[in-house]
Protein backbone atom coordinates (compact mmCIF):
# COMPACT_ATOMS: atom_id res chain seq x y z
CA UNK A 1 0.00 0.00 0.00
CA UNK A 2 2.73 2.17 0.76
CA UNK A 3 4.62 1.46 -2.12
CA UNK A 4 1.44 2.23 -4.26
CA UNK A 5 0.73 5.82 -2.51
CA UNK A 6 4.50 6.95 -3.15
CA UNK A 7 4.18 5.74 -6.79
CA UNK A 8 1.41 7.71 -6.93
CA UNK A 9 3.20 10.86 -5.77
CA UNK A 10 6.20 10.25 -7.91
CA UNK A 11 3.80 10.19 -10.76
CA UNK A 12 1.93 13.30 -9.69
CA UNK A 13 4.98 15.01 -9.31
CA UNK A 14 6.40 14.56 -12.93
CA UNK A 15 2.94 15.48 -14.01
CA UNK A 16 3.14 18.56 -12.73
CA UNK A 17 6.73 19.31 -14.09
CA UNK A 18 5.56 18.68 -16.75
CA UNK A 19 2.76 21.46 -17.11
CA UNK A 20 4.98 23.98 -15.21
CA UNK A 21 8.56 23.61 -16.51
CA UNK A 22 9.50 27.24 -15.44
CA UNK A 23 9.71 26.21 -12.07
CA UNK A 24 11.64 23.14 -12.96
CA UNK A 25 13.66 23.47 -15.94
CA UNK A 26 16.77 26.37 -16.28
CA UNK A 27 16.47 28.19 -19.56
CA UNK A 28 13.80 28.42 -22.23
CA UNK A 29 11.28 25.30 -22.50
CA UNK A 30 11.50 23.28 -25.71
CA UNK A 31 8.61 23.94 -28.10
CA UNK A 32 6.47 21.00 -29.92
CA UNK A 33 6.33 24.23 -32.73
CA UNK A 34 8.74 26.00 -34.69
CA UNK A 35 9.57 29.38 -33.08
CA UNK A 36 11.54 30.32 -36.54
CA UNK A 37 11.16 29.58 -40.27
CA UNK A 38 8.27 29.62 -42.40
CA UNK A 39 5.93 27.79 -40.17
CA UNK A 40 6.41 29.52 -37.62
CA UNK A 41 4.08 32.07 -37.98
CA UNK A 42 1.08 29.35 -39.07
CA UNK A 43 0.92 27.27 -36.25
CA UNK A 44 0.68 28.87 -32.87
CA UNK A 45 2.88 27.22 -29.87
CA UNK A 46 1.54 24.49 -28.05
CA UNK A 47 3.54 24.45 -25.34
CA UNK A 48 6.29 22.48 -23.91
CA UNK A 49 7.27 19.28 -25.03
CA UNK A 50 7.14 16.58 -22.51
CA UNK A 51 9.95 15.68 -19.87
CA UNK A 52 10.74 12.25 -19.34
CA UNK A 53 10.18 10.76 -15.90
CA UNK A 54 13.07 10.44 -13.77
CA UNK A 55 13.78 7.01 -12.40
CA UNK A 56 12.05 5.81 -9.33
CA UNK A 57 13.94 5.86 -6.33
CA UNK A 58 15.45 2.86 -4.70
CA UNK A 59 12.53 1.76 -1.81
CA UNK A 60 9.86 1.69 -4.92
CA UNK A 61 11.77 -0.42 -6.85
CA UNK A 62 12.16 -2.83 -4.07
CA UNK A 63 15.73 -1.82 -3.49
CA UNK A 64 17.52 -3.56 -6.16
CA UNK A 65 18.84 0.07 -7.56
CA UNK A 66 17.82 2.43 -10.36
CA UNK A 67 17.63 0.65 -13.41
CA UNK A 68 17.18 -2.95 -12.41
CA UNK A 69 14.92 -4.87 -12.67
CA UNK A 70 13.29 -6.77 -9.91
CA UNK A 71 13.53 -10.43 -10.18
CA UNK A 72 10.74 -12.82 -10.53
CA UNK A 73 9.15 -15.15 -8.07
CA UNK A 74 10.30 -18.35 -8.32
CA UNK A 75 7.77 -20.90 -8.98
CA UNK A 76 8.79 -24.19 -7.47
CA UNK A 77 6.15 -27.14 -7.13
CA UNK A 78 6.00 -30.62 -6.47
CA UNK A 79 3.77 -32.50 -8.82
CA UNK A 80 2.24 -36.06 -7.44
CA UNK A 81 -0.11 -37.79 -10.23
CA UNK A 82 -2.17 -40.98 -9.48
CA UNK A 83 -4.40 -43.06 -11.58
CA UNK A 84 -4.38 -40.65 -14.68
CA UNK A 85 -4.62 -43.64 -17.62
CA UNK A 86 -1.88 -41.99 -19.55
CA UNK A 87 1.37 -43.42 -20.14
CA UNK A 88 4.33 -41.45 -18.32
CA UNK A 89 2.40 -39.56 -16.52
CA UNK A 90 1.37 -40.95 -12.95
CA UNK A 91 4.24 -39.98 -10.44
CA UNK A 92 5.90 -37.47 -8.53
CA UNK A 93 7.66 -34.46 -10.95
CA UNK A 94 9.19 -31.62 -9.51
CA UNK A 95 8.64 -28.40 -11.65
CA UNK A 96 10.73 -24.96 -11.14
CA UNK A 97 10.08 -22.15 -12.95
CA UNK A 98 12.56 -19.24 -13.29
CA UNK A 99 14.39 -20.94 -14.82
CA UNK A 100 13.14 -23.61 -16.21
CA UNK A 101 13.74 -26.93 -14.28
CA UNK A 102 12.71 -30.03 -12.56
CA UNK A 103 11.61 -33.86 -13.47
CA UNK A 104 7.94 -32.66 -14.91
CA UNK A 105 7.60 -33.75 -18.41
CA UNK A 106 6.10 -30.58 -20.14
CA UNK A 107 8.57 -28.16 -17.58
CA UNK A 108 8.65 -25.24 -20.50
CA UNK A 109 4.95 -25.63 -21.30
CA UNK A 110 4.05 -25.70 -17.33
CA UNK A 111 5.96 -23.33 -16.17
CA UNK A 112 4.62 -21.15 -19.82
CA UNK A 113 0.94 -22.02 -18.74
CA UNK A 114 1.18 -20.64 -15.25
CA UNK A 115 2.72 -17.94 -15.69
CA UNK A 116 -0.03 -16.78 -18.59
CA UNK A 117 -3.14 -17.75 -15.69
CA UNK A 118 -0.82 -15.56 -13.00
CA UNK A 119 -1.11 -12.46 -15.41
CA UNK A 120 -4.64 -12.81 -16.05
CA UNK A 121 -6.09 -13.70 -13.12
CA UNK A 122 -4.98 -10.79 -11.21
CA UNK A 123 -4.59 -11.82 -7.65
CA UNK A 124 -7.31 -14.96 -7.42
CA UNK A 125 -5.44 -17.87 -6.04
CA UNK A 126 -5.22 -20.60 -9.30
CA UNK A 127 -4.73 -23.64 -6.96
CA UNK A 128 -7.83 -22.83 -4.28
CA UNK A 129 -11.00 -25.23 -4.75
CA UNK A 130 -14.74 -24.11 -5.97
CA UNK A 131 -16.11 -21.79 -3.44
CA UNK A 132 -18.36 -24.03 -0.47
CA UNK A 133 -21.94 -24.18 -1.82
CA UNK A 134 -20.84 -23.78 -5.54
CA UNK A 135 -23.53 -25.50 -8.32
CA UNK A 136 -21.32 -28.29 -9.59
CA UNK A 137 -22.26 -30.39 -12.26
CA UNK A 138 -22.44 -34.34 -11.23
CA UNK A 139 -20.05 -35.08 -14.39
CA UNK A 140 -17.49 -37.99 -12.97
CA UNK A 141 -14.09 -37.34 -14.72
CA UNK A 142 -12.11 -40.12 -13.38
CA UNK A 143 -10.52 -41.63 -10.84
CA UNK A 144 -7.52 -39.81 -11.52
CA UNK A 145 -5.89 -37.26 -8.28
CA UNK A 146 -2.96 -35.06 -7.73
CA UNK A 147 -1.69 -32.67 -5.52
CA UNK A 148 0.76 -30.03 -5.84
CA UNK A 149 2.50 -28.31 -3.05
CA UNK A 150 5.28 -25.69 -2.93
CA UNK A 151 5.30 -21.79 -4.13
CA UNK A 152 3.44 -20.21 -6.97
CA UNK A 153 4.56 -16.47 -7.42
CA UNK A 154 5.77 -16.34 -3.89
CA UNK A 155 2.67 -17.86 -2.35
CA UNK A 156 2.42 -21.58 -0.64
CA UNK A 157 0.42 -23.76 -2.40
CA UNK A 158 -0.76 -27.04 -1.20
CA UNK A 159 -3.80 -28.63 -2.96
CA UNK A 160 -5.65 -31.83 -3.90
CA UNK A 161 -7.07 -32.14 -7.44
CA UNK A 162 -10.01 -34.92 -8.69
CA UNK A 163 -11.83 -35.04 -11.27
CA UNK A 164 -15.30 -36.10 -8.98
CA UNK A 165 -17.46 -33.75 -10.45
CA UNK A 166 -17.56 -30.68 -12.94
CA UNK A 167 -15.87 -27.98 -11.22
CA UNK A 168 -12.98 -30.41 -10.26
CA UNK A 169 -12.93 -31.21 -13.88
CA UNK A 170 -12.70 -27.72 -14.87
CA UNK A 171 -9.73 -27.00 -12.05
CA UNK A 172 -7.96 -30.22 -13.52
CA UNK A 173 -8.27 -28.47 -16.98
CA UNK A 174 -7.15 -25.13 -16.27
CA UNK A 175 -4.17 -26.61 -14.60
CA UNK A 176 -3.04 -28.50 -18.14
CA UNK A 177 0.13 -28.71 -18.62
CA UNK A 178 1.09 -28.99 -15.16
CA UNK A 179 -1.42 -31.88 -15.21
CA UNK A 180 -1.41 -34.07 -17.86
CA UNK A 181 -4.34 -33.75 -20.21
CA UNK A 182 -7.21 -36.51 -19.48
CA UNK A 183 -9.79 -34.75 -22.18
Amino acid sequence: MLRRLALAAVVSLAALATTAPAATATGPAPSAVPTAGPLSSAFPALGPLPVPLPPLPSFLDGGSGVGQEKPAARTRLTVTVERSGVAGADGTFELTCGPTGGTHPERQGACDRLAEVGATRAGQDLFQPAPQGTMCTMIYGGDASARIVGTWEGRAVDTAVTRGDGCEIARWNNLVPVLPDLR
